[in-house]
């Protein structure tokens, strides 16, 4: 079930540190969005409304007026007194303006594939309405209230994945949320707090009545990146939670291994200070202090370890040299997210003040089409890290002393370990690394009379960067597993007994234990996790903790102090 539907008490504090209470309000138009602000609503349901600036509110109106005077003087604007895109040379008279804009919707009424998710339309109708607000687009302030009407009451409008190149932004997906917006005919439909109906019964349950659309209307509400820029604005959220579930299952490893925390002084990282790095550094530190499986060596100390390695291998040593651009990147990325979600994206933008029409291009995605790319490519690199932690975990070779496939129960004979698991999870990190492949560049359009010669394909990229995220959602769900069962056998080696709660590093001792109670099995001194290979079922626990993150339940939850401190990165 889609979190929406849920009840506001749902929202996990910790998850999401700006709502303060159940009842959080996102204000549209007062200030800048952030993207935790868009999840807010996308996932959980909170309220919106629009701001009290009554500046702002005057100029909305006066760009509905200033091309309310245009249509009567006939002054030529593209898309106003024009037909649309290589057609643009066709003159429309006064009387045909409002009839151009209401018709537009139905010939980009040809989406095609599966619904998209609620949470990215919630997105990109909130999206929308912030983009309007600004008063560049000549839209009235009635269909921006309406926007925000849908939401708080959970009605989304059903969109198609497959059905925009990110030229001229989002045309045919904008035209199923404006079409269900307007009532245009019940052939749109939407989904109304889980209940499928057409967009006219759901205007009549509202109270809403149909609407027609003005001149400029239609373009304005179909021509930007919002919907691409929700999608992207609920990728950005999942990645930063992946990533810190990766940094915390980093340091469970490094525990079952008997890892140093050597790598991580400060001293190493204040001599390459990139801010990735010395975070990431930091993190690790923070995550192994107290830890009684890890080689404490802080004060500079390299024992020699009879048939190991004086140092940690690369996977270890360099973590933080690894994930410092990742996290650099993903934070980059955030950024550009957060400036297309405030930006307004529609084509031509008017200049209340100056009483003038400029044509342009704000609505190529060209940043979302890109920073998706980077996403997914950063994703697979995310994912390619946790594969060889995994390979050293089961390997008797490597692993310091643990079992191979990390077999619990060694008086079996026949008993397998974690063999299947790894083979699953080497069956999905080389998918996350081919999605990791860019799309902004695979295509030179010629989209409708060679108009849309250049694409971003911002749409198309950020549909695959979900798809990414789904995807390392299940990988982390193996990799969690491989790392709880390796601090169990850790734990035995040195204490005699299987339960890590007692050796774990206190920051770690959380997201150990949340991983144990999604899947319904309590930390035991006889056993470890996985005891017997024929015990469980794997495929159920992969699901639930899966679902668990996808969800921001409680491993989410456990992993919460690494998200809030991805603002230091920020600033």
């Amino acid at each position: 079930m889609d979190a929406i539907r849920l009840s506001k008490s749902t929202v996990r504090q910790n998850s999401f540190p700006f709502l303060n209470s159940s009842d959080a309000t996102v204000i549209v138009g007062d200030r800048n969005l952030t993207i935790e602000e868009v999840i807010s609503v996308a996932r959980y349901g909170a309220q919106v409304r629009l701001t009290d600036d009554l500046e702002k509110l005057a100029n909305v109106q006066a760009s509905c007026d200033f091309i309310h005077h245009a249509v009567e003087s006939g002054d030529p604007i593209y898309g106003v007194t024009t037909g649309f895109g290589g057609m643009a040379n066709v003159v429309i008279s006064p009387e045909s303006a409002a009839l151009l804009q209401n018709n537009l919707m139905w010939y980009h009424k040809v989406g095609a594939g599966k619904k998209l998710p609620l949470a990215d339309v919630r997105a990109a109708m909130l999206l929308r309405a912030n983009s309007h607000i600004t008063g560049a687009s000549g839209i009235r302030l009635e269909l921006i209230k309406r926007m925000l009407v849908f939401l708080n009451a959970g009605v989304t409008p059903d969109i198609c994945e497959f059905g925009s190149i990110g030229a001229s932004g989002d045309l045919t997906p904008l035209a199923y949320i404006t079409g269900a917006l307007i009532g245009l005919n019940s052939s749109y439909t939407v989904d109304f707090n889980g209940e499928e109906m057409d967009a006219l019964t759901a205007l009549k349950k509202l109270g809403l009545e149909p609407l027609q659309l003005l001149p400029k209307e239609g373009l304005a509400m179909m021509n930007g990146t919002s919907v691409m820029t929700g999608i992207a604005a609920n990728c950005v959220q999942s990645t930063r939670i992946l990533l810190a579930l990766s940094v915390a299952t980093h340091a469970l490893a490094i525990q079952g291994l008997s890892g140093t925390n050597q790598s991580f002084h400060p001293f190493i990282h204040k001599l390459k200070p990139h801010s990735g790095q010395v975070w990431t550094a930091s993190q690790m530190l923070d995550l192994l202090a107290g830890s009684h499986l890890i080689r404490d060596e802080l004060d500079g100390s390299h024992d020699y370890r009879n048939e190991h390695p004086i140092q940690d291998r690369y996977s270890l040593r360099c973590l933080a040299q690894y994930m410092g651009p990742i996290v650099d990147g993903i934070e980059e990325i955030a950024k550009q997210v957060e400036i297309e979600i405030n930006s307004v994206t529609d084509n031509p933008l008017i200049d209340v003040e100056n009483q003038a029409s400029y044509h342009g291009g704000n609505f190529l995605g060209q940043y979302i089409g890109v920073g998706m790319d980077r996403l997914r490519y950063y994703i697979g690199m995310l994912a390619k890290h946790l594969d060889v932690q995994i390979a050293y975990l089961v390997a008797p070779e490597f692993n310091n002393g643990l079992s191979p496939s990390l077999v619990g129960n060694q008086q079996r004979r026949v008993n397998m370990g974690l063999k299947g698991l790894q083979i699953t999870g080497n069956s999905i990190m080389p998918l996350l690394t081919f999605y990791g492949n860019s799309i902004a560049d695979r295509y030179a359009t010629h989209a409708e009379q060679y108009n849309q010669n250049i694409n971003s394909q911002g749409f198309a990229s950020a549909n695959l960067a979900r798809t990414s995220v789904e995807v390392f959602q299940q990988y982390m769900a193996v990799a969690l597993i491989f790392a709880v069962q390796s601090v169990d056998l850790r734990t035995y080696t040195i204490a005699g007994h299987y339960d890590a709660r007692t050796t774990l590093s206190p920051a770690t001792r959380d997201l150990y234990m949340a991983v144990r109670n999604v899947v319904e099995r309590s930390p035991s001194e006889e056993r470890p996790y996985i005891w017997d290979d024929n015990e469980q079922a794997l495929d159920l626990h992969i699901s639930k903790i899966a679902d668990d993150i996808a969800h921001g339940g409680e491993i989410v939850t456990a992993v919460s102090r690494i998200l809030s401190s991805f603002q230091e990165i920020r600033k």
